[in-house]
């Protein structure tokens, strides 16, 4: 029996990332939370690739580094206190694909969120550390007023990117309540 494939923003990033990365890969989790994407991309990428997590919240550090330790994957993965924005002081080398989960912390403060400002900046330096065929990949809740910022500031930028470098994805569940998050998904030509 065939399951639905358009469920939600978040399986469909995940399918997306399935069909990237390989083992040996190099990965970055730009919004660890709870560090489920990290888990995820460790196991994606195996003990010869890496991935890079970062989180401006030092709960979302500890919440991952038990999430990734729990399951004996702290070899490949590299958790970063501090800002997305920040991504190219910690990583200098070329990378496969990375991931946002743009809001808040999940059962975390709802006043601590991604911003337009720090978000925009490190979607460019993503973009300069992504390889060819590579992707960035952003999930955005937008039910709260900084969500809403964000997702206005992203689309602007990614209309204005070059066809010719870039494709440029973007997918919306039109008929679920309640602000249901945004799928954009940017490919390296």
């Amino acid at each position: 029996m065939t399951k639905n494939y358009f469920t939600n923003a978040v399986d469909l990033a995940k399918d997306i990332c399935m069909k990237k990365l390989d083992k040996g890969d190099i990965a970055i989790d730009a919004t660890m939370g709870n560090g489920n994407d990290t888990v995820f991309l460790a196991e994606l990428v195996g003990t010869s690739g890496e991935v890079y997590a970062f989180d401006i919240q030092k709960e979302a550090v500890n919440n991952t580094r038990k999430n990734i330790d729990d399951r004996n994957l702290s070899k490949q993965v590299k958790l970063i206190n501090d800002g997305h924005e920040n991504m190219d002081r910690y990583i200098d080398e070329k990378v496969k694909l990375v991931i946002f989960n743009l809001g808040y912390l999940p059962k975390g403060r709802h006043d601590i969120t991604t911003k337009a400002t720090t978000t925009l900046k490190a979607v460019e330096k993503s973009l300069k550390l992504i390889q060819q065929n590579g992707v960035i990949i952003l999930v955005i809740y937008y039910g709260h007023n900084q969500g809403k910022i964000e997702k206005d500031a992203l689309e602007g930028y990614v209309k204005a990117l070059d066809q010719r470098e870039y494709n440029v994805v973007k997918a919306s569940f039109v008929n679920q309540i309640n602000c249901p998050p945004m799928l954009m998904v940017i490919e390296k030509r």
